[in-house]
């Protein structure tokens, strides 16, 4: 055996010569999968501006140095690119997606809680954004709920005071329930929200709703997090 099964680490043989080359090699795969940490999973090109031992797992339909390796993970080596093929249960962080990816033997998997041998997946994950609230009585965000999700509930935080007159306190919900993540919450700085409900399905895109629970929103920031869980069907055959 030249190379060890679980990360493709070169040996050392009997009586080699160079052996610092080979002992430097194992050493560099050691560090870029130990504790993996991917720039990206979705990326068709390498970036120009790679460094040394920086890795990325290859998108689906790559091209110039990555071609043919699209689901390895591809490691920056001595200017050029070394590329490791995945075994079923790697994992890695994903720093763009700023969330954990999973190997299930075909696909790398995102946000994956549990994965069935033919692909489906059990999907957890939290949705952040932040919100700058628009004059009025409802400040109403983007779509943040994603179709046939299952949410646990919203959280947030005032991550800059809200100001407007008459107002003394804010609800947070969604259009036709504005008080379902809470109500009579504070305006000051790094006031919070726990909204916990019972698993609640979303069944087309969903926008969230912070209202004033009297007077009239003219400023203010929060930060709201929607967790949920989604549901992945089995791969195609």
């Amino acid at each position: 055996m030249s190379n060890t099964y679980q990360f493709g680490l070169p040996l050392l043989q009997a009586a080699q010569a160079q052996k610092h080359v080979t002992v430097n090699e194992a050493l560099a795969r050691l560090d870029a999968v130990v504790q993996m940490r991917v720039k990206a999973d979705d990326w068709e090109i390498p970036s120009a501006n790679s460094v040394e031992g920086e890795a990325h797992v290859v998108g689906p339909i790559a091209s110039n140095e990555w071609a043919g390796q699209s689901g390895k993970v591809a490691i920056v080596s001595n200017g050029g690119w070394v590329f490791l093929t995945p075994k079923i249960g790697w994992r890695a962080w994903n720093e763009v997606l700023g969330a954990e990816i999973v190997y299930d033997g075909v696909n790398w998997v995102r946000f994956a809680g549990v994965i069935a041998a033919g692909g489906a997946a059990s999907l957890q994950r939290v949705v952040e954004i932040d919100h700058t609230l628009s004059a009025g009585v409802v400040s109403v965000t983007s779509n943040v709920i994603p179709s046939h999700a299952q949410v646990i509930g919203v959280t947030a935080r005032v991550i800059s005071t809200f100001t407007g007159a008459g107002v003394s306190s804010w609800s947070l919900g969604v259009a036709g329930a504005a008080d379902r993540y809470g109500s009579g919450l504070g305006l000051a700085l790094n006031s919070v929200a726990k909204g916990a409900t019972g698993p609640l399905t979303y069944w087309a895109d969903t926008a969230l709703e912070v209202t004033a629970d009297s007077g009239s929103f003219d400023g203010g920031i929060v930060r709201l997090a929607v967790h949920l869980v989604e549901l992945e069907v089995p791969r195609a055959v």
